[in-house]
């Protein structure tokens, strides 16, 4: 498809390959070193597709991109950046660019993304700008990453974010789901509250409860009427995490819910409707389960209207730095501890550790290592990592380290017990400390057999 491009771009050498390459291939293109001449020309040619450089001499291409967008000028825009920025990449997308391409990029792979942009510049002419305010989002580029994986899953944030389409997310335990459901929520103009549960950490009439309330009377233990959570997430968005787990004949209530949108308290006879969005999460191949019958098919058609694959934290290696960052200012925060820094040594040797327990795992050791180190910078010697990834670095590490490398089970079961021995026993701030419930805590010392009451106090 022949168009007119404009191609925004302040280094003359690579504007002269793009622009020979384009009209190589049928197109009209225009340039514009400036943003000025760009507007200009805007208003002359009318250019069905932009490709707009981020650093221009007389300002940012996202500033200018939402300009465009405010004026509500009809065309297809292309980024391109040498940046890694997923601020800026999530800012691009939220403006109504098309795409977010880096540099340096083949002229091949720019026409390809051209391309598709012309093909889809129908859809592209619907999206709306979303509000540029960051408010409680800060911290979730150094929580979610860089990485090219990560750029292109900041991209699906925005451009789910813009509509009410159901979302699946899919990746390894640990892999920072319930953070992928956040963005979506914190990057939308949802109206209503981010309400998330997990399918797993209750039983089924437990479970039931908590998704469509219960009467009074309605079971053993059920003195008051309780509103649910699709009551109560009205207008807003409801994460089930871990779907997978879920039984079936909740799950065919939940499909009723999804497909009509009504549903009844436990108990009652009186049909209440839900507007509530869903986003749904699993560590499950749900494609296998309904294979095998453990999952209900259309069910899992129903949640997976789009799907975002989270990689694996030894996948996305580049990323951990700045995981570190974000992880150390959450814990530090929640805490009341001053900001920690982590050594050389220390950082050389996460990043060599494969995590199969992913971010989850990661903020698992560093609480420890802030625990041990009590204010002081993270070392070697305050991480809990297996015992051939100390001794390949020359140290010992902590003594809980020294022995057979630990299942997950055993490195949750230790860290449990080495927070409850700072909280001196008090599990509330405990639950603060893990992230977890009351009860899913009772469950796990439980489990786990770990002693709570014989404590010693770690805090002065």
């Amino acid at each position: 498809m022949n168009a007119r491009i404009l191609l925004v771009e302040d280094d003359s050498a690579l504007a002269q390959i793009l622009t020979l390459h384009f009209e190589e291939g049928g197109h009209e293109v225009f340039h514009a070193p400036t943003l000025k001449l760009a507007r200009q020309l805007i208003a002359e040619k009318q250019p069905d597709l932009v490709i707009l450089d981020q650093g221009l001499p007389d300002g940012k291409g996202i500033d200018f991109l939402l300009s465009l967008e405010r004026d509500g000028l009809d065309m297809a825009v292309v980024m391109m950046t040498a940046q890694h920025d997923l601020d800026l990449a999530i800012a691009a997308i939220q403006a109504g660019a098309f795409d977010f391409v880096h540099k340096p990029i083949t002229t091949e792979e720019l026409e390809h993304t051209v391309k598709i942009a012309l093909e889809h510049r129908r859809l592209t002419r619907q999206v709306e700008v979303l509000s540029t305010s960051q408010a409680g989002v800060n911290d979730l580029p150094k929580l979610l990453g860089r990485s090219e994986a990560m750029l292109s899953i900041s991209k699906d944030i925005a451009l789910v974010a813009q509509s009410q389409t159901r979302v699946l997310i899919t990746g390894e335990s640990g892999t920072g789901k319930e953070l992928i459901a956040r963005a979506i929520y914190n990057h939308s103009r949802c109206a209503g509250v981010f309400l998330a549960l997990n399918c797993a950490a209750l039983v089924d009439n437990l479970l039931e409860s908590e998704l469509f309330g219960h009467e009074r009377g309605a079971f053993t233990g059920a003195n008051n009427r309780k509103s649910g959570k699709f009551e109560l997430a009205a207008n807003g968005i409801l994460f089930l995490d871990e779907i997978g787990e879920m039984a079936l004949p909740l799950q065919a209530k939940l499909l009723r819910v999804l497909q009509e949108g009504t549903f009844e308290r436990l108990g009652g006879s009186q049909v209440l409707e839900s507007n509530a969005r869903v986003i749904a999460a699993t560590n499950r191949d749900l494609a296998v389960e309904v294979e095998e019958g453990r999952f209900r098919e259309d069910l899992f058609y129903r949640l997976n209207t789009i799907q975002i694959a989270l990689p694996p934290l030894r996948d996305r290696k580049e990323d951990i730095p700045m995981l570190i960052d974000g992880l150390l200012e959450r814990i530090c925060r929640n805490e009341g501890l001053p900001l920690v820094s982590v050594t050389g040594g220390a950082n050389a040797l996460i990043k060599q550790y494969n995590w199969p327990g992913n971010i989850r795992e990661l903020e698992n050791v560093l609480t420890q290592a802030l625990i041990r180190g009590r204010g002081a910078p993270i070392t070697e010697q305050h991480l809990s990592l297996p015992a051939d990834i100390l001794m390949a670095h020359g140290g010992s590490g902590p003594a809980t380290n020294t022995g057979p490398l630990q299942s997950l089970d055993e490195l949750e079961a230790g860290h449990i017990q080495l927070v409850l021995d700072y909280c001196a026993g008090h599990k509330g701030k405990s639950c603060e400390i893990l992230k977890i419930s009351r009860p899913a805590l009772d469950r796990k010392i439980e489990r786990y057999q770990l002693d709570v009451k014989a404590i010693k106090t770690n805090k002065a």
